[in-house]
Formats: C-alpha cells, sequence, structure tokens
C-alpha cells in the first residue's frame, strides 16, 4: 500500500519506535539516536516499562490543542492541484478522446471511457492531487459527461474483494497494537540468532510466518521487523547514515527489504494487492477455485527456493562486516523475559487470526466467503477490546483505498463489458501472430515487460491497477492458459516490489532508516530480481506443470 499514511504504533519493548508516519517517499523517523544519551548496549535493547499500547497510539497522534505538528506542517501538501501534471493527465485523455481515430468497433461510450481511465492512471502516476482525490474526479467525469450513470459508477463499493482488503488493514494494525508480531520476531531471532546469517535468516522466517495474517507489507515493515533491526544494528555499532552501518545494519535491512518480496507472493491474504489480483482476473473471466489454497499451491515451492536463497545469496555479494552475532539470542531472551507472559490482546488476537485463516483456506466447503471470515474476526477483536473503532477509523490509508481502487475496478470492470478489453486482446493477439511467437515465448515477453514497467511506477496497488488487466488480456489472446497467467502477473506484482526506493510502501520503510545508499538500492535491487526471476522460471515452471496449470 503505497502513497499512503500508515499510522503504526508499537509495544513498548521496542527502545526505536515506529514511524508515526509512513509516506509514499518521505519518512518521518524519530531524532537522530545519536543524541539520545545511552548509559550502556543493554539499555539500547531493554524494553522500557510496561504500558497499555492503546496508550501509545493514543500518544502519537497530536491533540486538538496542540496544533500540528513540525514535520506535519513543513510536509504538507500545496494547495491544488500540480500544473504540470495536471495538464499532461488531462492531455492523455484529451489526445484519445479527440485526436485518437476510434476503430469502427468500439462505441463513443467505450472510447470516451477509456480516455476518462487513461487520465485517471496517467494522473495515479505523475500524481497532480492525491491518489483518492484525484480518482474521486475521474469518477466525478464519468458521471457527469454521462459516460457511466451514478450506480454503475460506484458499483465496486460494494465489492465484497475491496472491503476485505479494508479490514487486513485493521488486522495488521492489531498485530502492531498488541505487540504479538514483535514477540513472534523476538522468538526467532533467540533461536537462530548467534550468527549474522543465522540472525537474516530467523528475520526472514519470521515474516513468512506472519505474513498470511497480517496483509499489509507496510505495516510489517514499519510496525515490527524495522525497529528490530534498528536495536540490532545499533547494539553493534552499526549506525545509520554512516559507513559504520555496513557493519550489520545494511545488509539486514536490505536481506529483509528482498525477502520480503516471497513473503507476499508465498500467501494470498500477505498483501492487498495479490487479492485485488484475483478480482481482477475474475472482471476477465479467470476464476480460481479455492483461491487461498490454489494460491499456496502455486506460490510455495518457489517463493520458499527464494525465500531460502535470499540471505545466503545476499551475505556473498553484499557481505556484513560482521559476522557473528553471539550477543543477540541472549538480548532477545532477555527482552521476552521482560515482555512477560503472553497478554490477554495477544491471545486473543492469535485466535481470531488462526479462525480467520482457516475460514480463508476452508471457507468454500462450508460457504463462508473470505470477506465474511474477515467480518467476523474483525467483530470478535472489536467485541474483546483488542482493536476500537477510532483505531479503524485512524487507518486512513484503508479507506483511501477503499475510496480510489472502487473507482478503479469500477471502470475496469465498464471497459469489459464494453468491449474495449476484448478489442485491446484482439490488436494484441494479431501483433504477436506476427512474429509467430509460441504462447511459452509470448508469456516471458509479456511477464518482463509487466515486471519492468514498474520502474516507471511508485505503487504496486497502482501498477495492477493500471497494468494488470491490459497484460492479463493479452496473455490470454496469445493463448498463454488462463489462470497460468492470473496467478503468474499476481506473483510478479510482489516481486517488483523491490526493485527501487519508490517501488512499494516497505521500500519507502527501509530506505528511509537510512542504512541503504541509493546506487546499492538499484543495483542489488535488479540483481536480485534477476535472480528470483530465474528462481521462479526455473522452479515454478516444473513445479506449475505438476499443478496441472498448463
Amino acid at each position: 500500500m503505497e502513497r499512503l499514511r500508515v499510522a503504526v504504533s508499537h509495544r513498548p519493548p521496542l527502545l526505536l519506535p515506529a514511524p508515526s508516519h509512513l509516506h509514499r517517499r518521505q519518512l518521518h523517523l524519530p531524532a537522530p539516536l545519536a543524541s539520545r544519551p545511552l548509559s550502556s548496549r543493554h539499555r539500547l535493547l531493554s524494553p522500557a516499562p510496561r504500558r497499555h499500547a492503546g496508550h501509545l497510539l493514543a500518544s502519537q497522534t497530536p491533540s486538538p490543542e496542540s496544533g500540528p505538528e513540525p514535520d506535519a506542517a513543513a510536509s504538507a501538501a500545496p494547495d491544488g492541484a500540480k500544473l504540470v501534471p495536471l495538464v499532461v493527465s488531462l492531455a492523455a485523455g484529451l489526445a484519445v478522446r479527440f485526436l485518437a481515430p476510434r476503430p469502427a468497433e468500439v462505441t463513443l461510450q467505450a472510447w470516451q471511457l477509456l480516455s476518462i481511465f487513461l487520465s485517471t492512471i496517467a494522473g495515479l502516476v505523475l500524481g497532480p492531487l492525491p491518489v483518492g482525490a484525484w480518482a474521486f474526479l475521474g469518477l466525478t467525469t464519468a458521471v457527469a459527461t454521462r459516460t457511466l450513470p451514478f450506480e454503475t459508477a460506484f458499483s465496486a463499493f460494494t465489492n465484497e474483494v475491496i472491503w476485505l482488503i479494508v479490514i487486513s488493514f485493521f488486522f495488521a494494525r492489531g498485530f502492531v497494537k498488541t505487540g504479538l508480531g514483535d514477540r513472534i520476531a523476538t522468538y526467532f531471532i533467540k533461536w537462530l540468532g548467534g550468527s549474522t546469517l543465522g540472525l537474516s535468516y530467523g528475520l526472514t522466517v519470521s515474516e513468512a510466518c506472519i505474513a498470511p495474517a497480517m496483509p499489509s507489507t507496510t505495516a510489517r515493515a514499519g510496525g515490527v521487523f524495522l525497529p528490530i533491526i534498528q536495536s540490532l544494528s545499533l547494539s553493534a555499532g552499526s549506525e545509520p547514515n554512516d559507513p559504520s552501518s555496513r557493519k550489520l545494519g545494511s545488509y539486514l535491512v536490505m536481506t529483509q527489504f528482498q525477502a520480503a518480496c516471497n513473503s507476499s507472493a508465498l500467501f494470498l491474504t500477505a498483501a492487498a494487492q495479490n487479492l485485488l489480483c484475483l478480482k481482477l482476473a475474475e472482471e476477465l473471466g479467470i476464476i480460481v477455485a479455492n483461491p487461498w489454497v490454489s494460491w499456496f499451491q502455486a506460490a510455495s515451492l518457489p517463493a520458499i527456493v527464494s525465500l531460502l536463497a535470499t540471505p545466503y545469496l545476499l551475505y556473498k555479494i553484499f557481505p556484513p562486516e560482521i559476522k557473528d552475532t553471539p550477543e543477540a539470542p541472549a538480548l532477545a531472551a532477555e527482552k521476552l523475559k521482560l515482555m512477560g507472559p503472553v497478554t490477554k490482546n495477544e491471545w486473543v488476537m492469535i485466535g481470531t487470526m488462526i479462525l480467520a485463516v482457516s475460514l480463508w483456506i476452508f471457507g468454500d466447503a462450508i460457504g463462508v466467503s473470505s470477506v465474511v471470515a474477515a467480518m467476523l474476526g474483525l467483530s470478535i477483536l472489536l467485541l474483546l477490546g483488542v482493536l476500537d473503532w477510532d483505531d479503524c477509523l485512524s487507518e486512513k490509508s484503508a479507506w483511501d483505498t477503499l475510496s480510489w481502487f472502487a473507482v478503479l475496478v469500477a471502470m475496469a470492470g465498464q471497459l469489459t463489458d464494453l468491449g474495449i478489453v476484448s478489442w485491446m486482446s484482439t490488436s494484441v493477439a494479431k501483433l504477436l501472430e506476427s512474429f509467430s511467437l509460441s504462447w511459452p515465448a509470448a508469456f516471458v515477453v509479456l511477464e518482463a515487460s509487466y515486471f519492468l514497467i514498474h520502474y516507471l511506477f511508485a505503487s504496486q496497488t497502482g501498477h495492477v491497477g493500471a497494468l494488470y488487466s491490459a497484460f492479463l488480456a493479452m496473455h490470454l489472446a496469445a493463448g498463454v492458459p488462463g489462470v497460468l497467467s492470473a496467478l503468474a502477473l499476481a506473483f510478479n506484482t510482489n516481486l517488483f516490489g523491490a526493485l527501487t526506493h519508490y517501488s512499494s510502501g516497505q521500500a519507502a520503510v527501509y530506505f528511509g532508516a537510512g542504512y541503504l545508499e541509493l546506487p546499492d538500492i538499484f543495483r542489488l535491487g535488479f540483481v536480485t530480481a534477476l535472480i528470483n526471476a530465474l528462481i521462479w522460471g526455473v522452479v515454478g515452471t516444473f513445479w506449475w506443470k505438476f499443478l496441472g496449470l498448463y
């Protein structure tokens, strides 16, 4: 969930609290740690006295009397739209509507909707206004010009998948608020943290375990793993924005950043964009039966191989200066001791997520849809006080996603109904036929193109909304099997989240920590992408054949 501000709070056991606001390219961090008086290494990693997590959440929100925070005021967006992005975004749609010749088989209504959709997508990329505001302008244009009736334009706001995504943000907040994610990660550090490589594997495996029940990569990064990595790095004398960052911090941050993409690809509910992909595939007639299980089966082998390979490969090509971390398990054990026994809210969170994941897996057999399972889980968290309604209201990223993605889903659905997608797929099919490409060759070309285009995007969900349907239609036109096409593009959407420092929400979080240099991110992002492509291409080819996807 990029382009959004995720409010996260954290348990006291972390000396370094999660940032109160995470933005796509801007990360407001606490004051430099070097300026804080620290009596010893143990003081750095020892938990603070326990307080209620709700107080921590409240303390991060400025009171009405206190006025805006200086950082917030300084970073406030300028009034109105940015002129150049506005002109370019509008010009893209107007050029299609009035200058490009309309094919005979496409109606005027469909062509006009296509022009509005293209202007909307251009605005999501260029950012003349915040994402939600620009999407609302696109929706207003579609209704005001009578391109779409009001009921049709707003039809996607009742879409089950979109509401499942909204609720997933609330689950992620529950993990952070209760501190359950921090506890799980600390256990893995205790078990595997005797060396730098083992420490990296402990963090990687713990994220894979948390991912299916915490469907926000940004919240996992900012609310759980970055604070832990910062504490471990500083205890080893590895400072951000300093040559000492290469001692430990740079390696841990880079490994977690790169491995997180495979964790997100492993489970359907590990990232919101996964659910969006399957919804858009459904719009094109590609139905994935028993989606949670089918997704996990298809992703399991290549994702697990990549997860196991990433820490070791980065250990070789981006080695830390410190190879052994003998104090980490002891410090983790001390931290767990000071955290105390598992709290009631943590047990409620564990039970609720076991229930939700079980219903996501087996719900089809008993007639419980995924969104109903999520609604039941959220209801339990609200009834038992793990979350309150203010927690839900303050998740601006959830409501922002509801608003702008519902607009894109509605427009994309109407483009399909009005024949634009079929016209595009037919045109692409003719083009591919002219090159005499077999469907496997076309599959490779289209997947590579979809991946590399992400250098132009600062949002995974924005990329999905703009291009997923079009590329899926191209796959189908080239003769690629439908379910294979839908799943491969969805897996691809997760894997390009670590290409750059702006390619995803977690990218902004990890880059903002100060342990990574831009040249390293671009270089290792591309190298790791090639390694992932090789693993998923080779292992996935044989695995998907075994599963009967082609």
